[in-house]
């Protein structure tokens, strides 16, 4: 049903795109791969480039999406960041995704994910980029129209058929041999959330106060 929904949303939503950088990167063939929220993965599977590779957790969320992801030519890498010490694949899902750049073609992380918080960004973006030395490219897609899954940590996003998705990037980010994966890792959510600020400015204040008050439930 979902990779129905999802064809069927690739078929009649529009796609618009903003200061798209990678015409010049592929002119002067440089890799590259996409940083994105949690909350944009549908729109941005939606708009996705072919070849493109994504890590998906291996989580109930993952589950669902992956139907969606094989009918748009999108390759599922498993994967998610350790828990409570045990390994979820993070690790070797990175490896995989570092060979398939290495190899030419794009791949993309929801770089807050799977279990958030929201907009705090996980080093593998960071590390994926290092390792390859491919530019790091910042999107976010807000559809016009949209159902928001309201109570969900990340407030997902699901566009509505025959709407248009705006794909805004912000500047391509590339490591300085000063610096450490940290910093790099500050860098990109720096810009991520800028990005988010600027363009759907109000959804990072919604999660944000979601959590607060999840978090007053918690401690009543």
């Amino acid at each position: 049903m979902l990779a129905f929904s999802m064809l069927a949303l690739r078929a009649t939503c529009r796609i618009k795109l903003h200061n798209d950088p990678r015409p010049a990167l592929k002119s002067s063939q440089t890799d590259y791969v996409y940083s994105i929220l949690h909350a944009h993965q549908v729109s941005a599977a939606i708009e996705r480039e072919k070849g493109t590779a994504a890590m998906v957790s291996q989580s109930t969320d993952g589950d669902l999406l992956l139907p969606g992801f094989w009918v748009l030519g999108i390759k599922p890498i498993r994967g998610s960041n350790r828990a409570h010490n045990q390994d979820k694949g993070g690790r070797s899902a990175l490896n995989e995704l570092i060979a398939h750049v290495q190899g030419g073609s794009p791949a993309y992380i929801a770089v807050d994910g799977p279990r958030g918080p929201r907009n705090h960004i996980r080093k593998g973006i960071a590390v994926l980029s290092r390792e390859t030395n491919a530019t790091v490219l910042n999107i976010i897609a807000v559809p016009t129209r949209r159902w928001i899954l309201r109570k969900t940590w990340d407030r997902l996003q699901i566009p509505k058929p025959f709407c248009r998705i705006d794909a805004y990037f912000a500047e391509p980010l590339q490591p300085t041999e000063s610096e450490s994966v940290e910093d790099y890792r500050r860098r990109i959510q720096t810009s991520l959330n800028e990005l988010e600020a600027n363009y759907d400015g109000d959804e990072p204040v919604q999660a944000a106060a979601l959590r607060k008050a999840k978090a007053a439930q918690t401690a009543d």
